[in-house]
C-alpha cells in the first residue's frame, strides 16, 4: 500500500484517464494524497497537443522530480500523450522519472506502482499493449466535484487534421456500446452526479466503427431516460457530423443541454484545403443555420486557429468577418502551434509569430464585444442554473452556471 499523489494535465479526456487512473490504484489498496511532496509516489499523467502543453507537462515533471530529494516521494511515473510521443527522449533527459506508459498502457498502472517492470511505449503513437478503451465495468475515482463528470465514449480518431497529432498519439477511432455507455451513466447518477458531459476527440463520429448509424443521436436519446441525471452534453461535435436526426434528439430530448461546440478551426478556402478539414465556409455557414434553426435557443461555441502557415491577412479578415456574422456565444481562438509529425510543419510560409497572436486577440476582442451584448440580454430573465458552490469573487455570493 503506498500514497499516491496524482497529477492530471491536459484536456477532459485525459482526466478520465487519470480517473481510471486512480480507480485502478485504489481498487489495489493504494490511497489517494492531495499534497504531492506527501505522496510515496507520483504520477504525471501529460498532455502535448501544443507548444504550451508540452513546455507545461516538462515543468511539471521536473518539479515532481525535486520531490524525490526535498519530500517523501520514491518513485516518479510519466504517463499519457507527452509519454506516448516522447518516451525515448524522457527516458534519456528524465533520469529522475521510473517508469513511462503510454496511452495505452492505462491499465500497466498498478504494475509500475508495485515496481514491476513495464517497458515503455516501442514506438511512436503505439504501445506494447493493445490499443485500450475502459469500460463501465473498469474502476473509477471522479476528483472533480461531485456533480458533474465526463464520460469518454470513444478513443482516438480517423480524420486526418494537417496541423493535429492526436491521431498518431491516440490511434484510430474505437466506440463503446451504447449499453456501456448507460450503465455507466446510470452508476454516477447513483452517486449523485447531475450532470455527464460525453467527451472523445469527435463524438460525431461515435459508433461508426461498430456500424452504427446516427450513433450520437441514438447514444443521447438513451442517456436521456436515466433518472437522476438533470443535464447532458457533449463536446467535439465534427461539422460534417451534424445530422438531421442528432438536432431532432438534442432539441426533443429535455435533459441534453442545447449546447453544441463544433469547432471549425477556419473558413478561408484555401486554408481549410491546407489544413485537411474539408467544407467551405458556405457549408460551415449552412450547417450553424441549420442548428440554429432547428434547436431554438441553442448556445454556439467554436475555435478557431490563426496563423496557420500560408494564412493571409485576406483570409484572416475573412475568418473575422465570419465570427462577426456568426455572433458564436463562445469562442476559443488559438495561435497555431507548429507541431513536428504532423503533415503543417512541412507547409510554408510560416506567419510570425506576433502576427498570430496579434490576429488572435483581434478576434477575441470582437467577440467580447458579442459576448457582452448577449450578456446584457440576459438581465432580468429567470433560468435554471448548475450551483457550484461560493463564488471565486466572494463568499458572501454563490456562483452557478446555465
Amino acid at each position: 500500500m503506498a500514497k499516491i499523489g496524482f497529477i492530471s494535465l491536459g484536456c477532459p479526456k485525459n482526466l478520465v484517464d487519470s480517473e481510471v487512473m486512480i480507480g485502478l490504484l485504489q481498487a489495489r489498496g493504494h490511497i489517494l494524497t492531495a499534497d504531492p511532496s506527501d505522496a510515496d509516489i507520483l504520477i504525471v499523467n501529460t498532455c502535448c497537443f501544443i507548444e504550451d502543453s508540452r513546455k507545461e507537462s516538462i515543468e511539471t515533471i521536473l518539479a515532481a522530480a525535486q520531490l524525490k530529494t526535498s519530500g517523501s516521494c520514491k518513485k516518479l511515473i510519466v504517463t499519457g500523450c507527452l509519454a506516448e510521443r516522447y518516451a525515448s527522449e524522457i527516458r534519456s533527459d528524465l533520469v529522475e522519472v521510473d517508469a513511462i506508459l503510454g496511452t495505452n498502457q492505462i491499465e500497466e498502472i498498478a504494475r509500475a506502482v508495485d515496481g514491476i517492470p513495464v517497458p515503455p511505449p516501442n514506438s511512436y503513437g503505439r504501445s506494447d499493449a493493445d490499443l485500450y478503451l475502459y469500460d463501465d465495468k473498469t474502476p473509477r475515482t471522479l476528483i472533480g466535484p461531485g456533480y458533474t463528470a465526463y464520460i469518454k465514449i470513444a478513443e482516438g480518431c480517423d480524420h486526418t487534421c494537417s496541423f493535429c497529432i492526436i491521431p498518431k498519439i491516440r490511434g484510430p477511432i474505437r466506440s463503446r456500446t451504447i449499453s456501456s455507455l448507460v450503465h455507466e451513466a446510470t452508476q454516477l447518477a447513483d452517486r449523485g452526479v447531475k450532470e455527464i458531459t460525453l467527451v472523445s476527440q469527435d463524438t460525431t463520429s461515435y459508433g461508426q466503427d461498430l456500424g452504427i448509424q446516427d450513433g450520437l443521436a441514438k447514444l443521447l436519446k438513451a442517456l436521456n431516460s436515466i433518472e437522476g441525471l438533470r443535464w447532458i452534453r457533449f463536446l467535439y461535435a465534427y461539422p460534417n457530423g451534424i445530422s438531421k436526426k442528432l438536432i431532432d434528439v438534442v432539441n426533443s430530448n429535455g435533459k441534453i443541454c442545447k449546447y453544441i461546440d463544433m469547432p471549425l478551426q477556419h473558413v478561408s478556402a484555401s486554408v481549410l484545403k491546407a489544413m485537411r478539414r474539408g467544407g467551405t465556409k458556405a457549408s460551415l455557414a449552412q450547417t450553424i443555420r441549420r442548428i440554429k434553426k432547428g434547436i431554438p435557443g441553442v448556445t454556439l461555441r467554436t475555435t478557431m486557429i490563426v496563423g496557420f502557415p500560408g494564412e493571409t491577412r485576406e483570409d484572416f479578415l475573412e475568418l473575422k468577418k465570419f465570427c462577426k456574422e456568426m455572433e458564436f456565444d463562445r469562442l476559443g481562438v488559438f495561435a497555431y502551434s507548429d507541431e513536428d509529425d504532423t503533415a503543417a510543419f512541412a507547409l510554408q510560409p510560416k506567419v510570425p509569430a506576433r502576427t498570430a497572436e496579434k490576429r488572435r486577440r483581434a478576434l477575441m476582442e470582437q467577440l467580447a464585444a458579442i459576448a457582452r451584448r448577449k450578456n446584457q440580454e440576459l438581465i432580468g430573465k429567470e433560468f435554471t442554473v448548475l450551483v457550484e458552490g461560493p463564488s471565486e469573487e466572494s463568499e458572501l455570493l454563490l456562483q452557478g452556471r446555465l
